[in-house]
């Protein structure tokens, strides 16, 4: 059984996707743990699944790497990157650059999601940006987290039509529609053996 360590900012949703995922006992992976680097309406899904929860805030600290630090260890604590079987972080709507000592810790089990096809569109303003370049076609992708701004391996993508007068909440909530079984059907896979985040990883030009 996979152990996932999932890290979150806001609402949850795609919490909450691999929370009801995770509670098929046929799924492969548990959610042992779900972090935040704020208060986020989020983690009231993992109290209500019975799942610990932690905020680290990174205000709290002198620099981002003694931020990454801590949040390092507060995942460590429910046996994630630690030992023989180091399980898997998800990045499933953390609004913030992990600082290298963090991405060097637990890469290459260390995956987010991001809503555009990359490398397209890579940041925080993915689907505003995919609008105002007037394409006609974005989507999801699930990729291996480097300590590049959206660099690392693409593991899944699916793409999403942009529509004619789109606004950007209504494309990104047609993003999300798909991001969220994607993720689901990725740890899935990692969880099942079927995708091998180092092999990836190491096939990387």
């Amino acid at each position: 059984m996979l152990k996932l360590a999932v890290l979150i900012s806001g609402g949850g949703s795609n919490l909450q996707a691999l929370l009801d995922a995770a509670a098929n006992p046929e799924f492969p992976a548990e959610i042992v743990c779900v972090g935040s680097d704020t208060d986020a309406p989020g983690l009231e899904f993992a109290t209500a699944a019975g799942i610990p929860t932690f905020v680290v805030r990174p205000a709290d600290y002198g620099s981002r790497e003694e931020w990454g630090q801590v949040l390092a260890a507060a995942i460590q604590e429910h046996g994630v990157g630690t030992g023989p079987n180091p399980g898997l972080v998800v990045s499933a709507g953390l609004m913030r650059i992990l600082p290298g000592g963090f991405v060097r810790w637990f890469s290459p089990q260390l995956i987010n999601t991001h809503p555009a096809l990359l490398p397209a569109f890579p940041g925080a303003h993915a689907v505003r940006d995919a609008l105002a370049a007037g394409v006609t076609e974005t989507g999801v992708t699930v990729h291996v987290i480097d300590e590049g701004v959206d660099t690392g391996p693409v593991l899944r993508q699916i793409a999403v039509p942009v529509r004619a007068g789109d606004t950007e909440a209504e494309l990104h909530e047609r993003i999300k529609r798909e991001e969220r079984p994607l993720l689901v059907e990725t740890v899935r896979e990692i969880a099942a053996g079927t995708l091998d985040l180092a092999a990836v990883a190491a096939a990387r030009p």
